[in-house]
């Protein structure tokens, strides 16, 4: 049941003092780099400035665009030649941002992960399909590392390629696999294709999901499409990578793991900490980086802590799903919307498929909302079944969002596919 038990097993009093042990030696190491040395110095803080976990609200948070003011190397805490990897985001605009590794930071995110597979049941007896991006993304060499360092056999698959994939997992006897959860759901959908049965032809029996907000109804949906258990999963290439919180077999929230991590979930406008139960911005401290730790990174992940214990015998604390970034939130006509609750309301309609997207219009001065969903089914010659479907979604969504929304249901396969993240939200509204 666990992989490192005494670790995982840890009492609140045990991992509050852990965490004030590393929490003090991180605070130390930072000062091997140049931006915390000033930045610390400025603040005429360092380790004597923590006597309790309390005082790392003194210390103030790292963002984004420090990585990207320090880019490449500014944040490093150690000589460059101690580093044998470096990972980048995509860099759309300005700077990219830039992780650097130490062997023993690989080693710390090959444990990490292993300890989360092992956790919903991966054993080294399995065969493990990884069909994330390799390269630059962290999502495919994490899971690789924890997969090895398990033992099992490993399908680098790589993304894409969906009738290799299904190839693949029928003539290595795939048992686990990890997908983003638009691209479970087009491996279903293909799968269908094919003339394929997940539950009688493939031998799959655990899936990890990641990599992009997804509601408890989509996960439900993959669940009963392809016959097995999915287990959300929680990463970042800033924290590494996959690896820092993951469902245990209860499903209850994602344990994120606090010999490794110091959690704090904050109002994101006042910046000052929401009770637990409350959605925040979560803010994360690394406790094991040797190359690049992190002080109170602001994530712009929204969660919330779950209260109470989970009876899996686990006492790290438990994140609730990502609810989408503070900084990827709508705002139509004064309110703020977040893509999830539309797709909570669109996943509870057993008529409509997994596929959606929302785009936002401006028309003269008035904002507009157009939701595109693919139906399941095709009965589109029943016209009044679809109007009282448009009607009863609509409805369901103004009670939600608080707007009401132009919803389009459209036949299926008629959205753009992609095999990567999906995209969800095209802002028209830019231009103008």
């Amino acid at each position: 049941m666990y992989l490192h038990k005494e670790l995982e097993t840890m009492s609140r009093d045990e991992i509050n003092a852990y965490q004030l042990e590393k929490l003090k030696s991180t605070i130390t190491h930072c000062m091997n780099s140049p931006f915390y040395k000033k930045r610390f110095d400025q603040e005429k803080l360092s380790a004597d400035s923590i006597k309790s976990l309390d005082d790392l609200r003194r210390f103030p948070f790292t963002t984004k665009e420090d990585l990207r003011a320090t880019y490449p190397f500014g944040m490093a805490a150690v000589p460059l030649e101690k580093c044998i990897r470096l990972h980048s985001s995509s860099g759309t605009t300005g700077n990219p941002t830039v992780i650097l590794h130490t062997r023993n930071d690989i080693e710390a995110w090959a444990d990490a992960m292993a300890r989360c597979m092992y956790m919903v049941g991966m054993r080294p007896n399995d065969v493990f399909q990884n069909s994330s991006g390799y390269g630059m993304f962290t999502g495919g060499l994490g899971m690789q590392y924890g997969a090895e360092r398990l033992g099992m056999l490993t399908v680098p698959a790589g993304a894409g390629n969906t009738k290799r994939q299904i190839k693949f997992m029928k003539d290595f006897g795939t048992t686990c696999l990890h997908a983003i959860p638009s691209y479970a759901s087009r491996l279903y959908e293909v799968m269908k294709e094919e003339g394929i049965d997940p539950r009688r032809d493939l031998k799959l029996r655990v899936l990890a999901i990641g990599a992009e907000p997804h509601s408890d109804e989509q996960r439900h949906r993959i669940e009963d499409m392809l016959g097995v258990k999915a287990y959300n999963s929680f990463g970042m290439s800033e924290m590494c990578g996959p690896g820092v919180a993951f469902e245990c077999p209860e499903q209850n929230g994602m344990h994120i793991w606090e010999d490794y991590y110091i959690v704090e979930i904050i109002d994101p406008v006042t910046l000052e900490p929401v009770p637990d139960g409350e959605i925040g911005e979560m803010v994360l401290t690394t406790l094991k980086r040797e190359a690049m730790p992190m002080i109170r990174y602001r994530t712009r992940d929204l969660t919330r802590i779950l209260p109470g214990e989970c009876p899996c015998g686990r006492h790290h604390k438990r994140l609730a799903r990502m609810q989408g970034r503070s900084d990827d939130m709508i705002i139509l006509k004064g309110v703020n919307i977040f893509p999830i609750q539309i797709e909570q309301i669109l996943m509870r309609y057993k008529e409509l498929g997994s596929d959606y997207l929302i785009t936002l219009n401006r028309e003269d001065i008035n904002d507009s909302m157009t939701i595109e969903v693919e139906l399941n089914q095709l009965f589109t010659d029943d016209y009044g079944r679809l109007q009282s479907l448009t009607r009863d979604i609509t409805r369901e969504l103004k009670d939600e969002i608080l707007v009401t929304p132009y919803v389009k249901l459209v036949s299926k396969g008629s959205l753009p596919r992609t095999e990567g993240k999906a995209k969800r939200v095209v802002d028209n509204r830019i231009t103008h």
